[in-house]
């Protein structure tokens, strides 16, 4: 499956992940179980990859295929 985004789309899911990457930083920050915090802090450093490519990329370049 490919899906290409439209600028609008691209800045709507920009502003979705990076909303919740700061609910997540709160989430680690509050944990307290160590393997837990760890967990949170795998998914945080790939939502901040994602971010980093979705905001590197033009908007003509979102194309999201499933593996």
């Amino acid at each position: 499956m490919e899906l290409t985004l439209s600028s609008s789309e691209r800045e709507l899911l920009l502003e979705i992940l990076e909303e919740h990457h700061r609910e997540l930083l709160r989430e680690i920050s509050r944990a307290e179980h160590h393997e837990f915090k760890s967990a949170l802090k795998s998914k945080e450093k790939l939502l901040e990859r994602m971010l980093e490519k979705l905001k590197a990329a033009q908007p003509a370049d979102v194309l999201l295929r499933s593996a």
